[in-house]
C-alpha cells in the first residue's frame, strides 16, 4: 500500500505489501523487505538496505550523509535488520570509509530522537532509549541496552546483555553482562535482572558476579585481574566472553566505584 502523495523514487527496490503513508520520502538505491510500515514525513535516503517487518515511525531520517569532514561522498550503506523498529524522529547516519556502513541488526528498538551516527553497530535485540547520542564507530553488543538521554563517546564499545543507565555519559567500554551508572560512568554490578530474563541459570549469574569481583572488588589492575581470573576460575563461554572483552578493549574499561568514590556499594 503505497499513498499517491509519498514520494518514492522509481529504481528504489520496495518489496509488494511495504506500507508507505502521505509524504514519506523513499530515494534511490533503497531497498525495503516484506511487511515494512514506513510512516507520513520519514525519510529514507540513497544506501538505506531495511529488513522485513520493520516499522519506521513519522521524522525519522535513515542513511542521512554522515556528519563526518572527512566524508568525501563515498559509496556506503545503512543496514536495518528484521523487525525493528525506529521511532519519531531518530536519526542514523550512514558509513564513512572507515567502515562503509552502518548497521542496526533484528530485533531492536531504536526510540524517539536518538541518533546513531556514522559506521556505529548495533547488534541484535538491543534497546536505544529515548534522545541516546551516538558518535561514529560506536559497537553495541546484542541484546544491550542504553537508556535515555545518554552520551556514547566514539569507539566506545558496549558488551552483550550490558545496561547503560539513564543520562550517562559513557566514554569507556562497558563490559559484558553489566550496569553501568555514576559520573564519571562506573560499575554498579551486573545486569541479574536481565539475564534472568533471557535465561541465565542462577549459577551462571553468581560465576558472572564472581568473575566481576576480580575486575572491580580487589583492587587489581586489569592485567592482574585477567590473569587471576584464568588461573583459578573455570572456563566457560561467560568467562571467555569477559575476558576477550576486556583484553581487546582499546579505550579502557569503565571504572571501579572503589576508584570513582571510595565505596563499594553496588545498586
Amino acid at each position: 500500500m503505497i499513498q499517491p502523495l509519498a514520494y518514492i523514487h522509481p529504481e528504489a527496490k520496495i518489496a509488494r505489501n511495504v506500507v508507505v503513508e502521505p509524504f514519506a520520502m523513499i530515494h534511490k538505491d533503497v531497498e525495503i523487505g516484506e511487511g515494512t510500515w514506513v510512516a507520513s514525513h520519514a525519510v529514507i535516503n540513497e544506501g538505506a538496505r531495511i529488513g522485513k517487518n520493520c516499522r519506521i515511525y513519522p521524522g525519522a531520517v535513515i542513511s542521512s550523509i554522515p556528519q563526518d569532514l572527512k566524508y568525501n561522498d563515498e559509496y556506503t550503506l545503512t543496514l536495518i535488520g528484521d523487525n525493528t523498529t525506529i521511532r519519531e524522529y531518530a536519526t542514523v547516519s550512514r558509513g564513512t570509509s572507515e567502515h562503509w556502513k552502518t548497521e542496526i541488526g533484528h530485533d531492536c528498538l531504536v526510540m524517539a530522537y536518538a541518533h546513531i551516527a556514522h559506521d556505529c553497530r548495533v547488534g541484535n535485540h538491543c534497546i536505544i532509549g529515548n534522545n541516546v547520542q551516538m558518535a561514529g564507530h560506536v559497537h553495541v553488543n546484542d541484546w544491550a541496552i542504553i537508556s535515555a538521554m545518554s552520551a556514547v563517546h566514539q569507539f566506545v564499545k558496549i558488551g552483550p546483555h550490558a545496561f547503560v543507565s539513564g543520562a550517562s555519559l559513557v566514554r569507556k567500554d562497558v563490559p559484558p553482562f553489566t550496569k553501568a551508572a555514576r559520573e564519571p560512568i562506573s560499575y554498579a554490578g551486573i545486569n541479574s535482572v536481565g539475564l534472568r530474563r533471557r535465561g541465565y541459570s542462577n549459577e551462571q549469574i553468581t560465576e558472572i558476579q564472581n568473575i566481576y569481583r576480580y575486575v572491580y572488588m580487589k583492587g587489581l589492575n586489569n592485567a592482574d585481574a585477567l590473569h587471576l581470573i584464568e588461573l583459578e576460575l573455570p572456563p566457560s563461554d561467560e568467562r571467555d566472553e569477559i575476558v576477550n572483552f576486556i583484553r581487546t578493549s582499546e579505550r579502557g574499561i569503565m571504572k571501579s566505584p572503589l576508584q570513582v568514590n571510595g565505596s563499594a556499594e553496588m545498586e
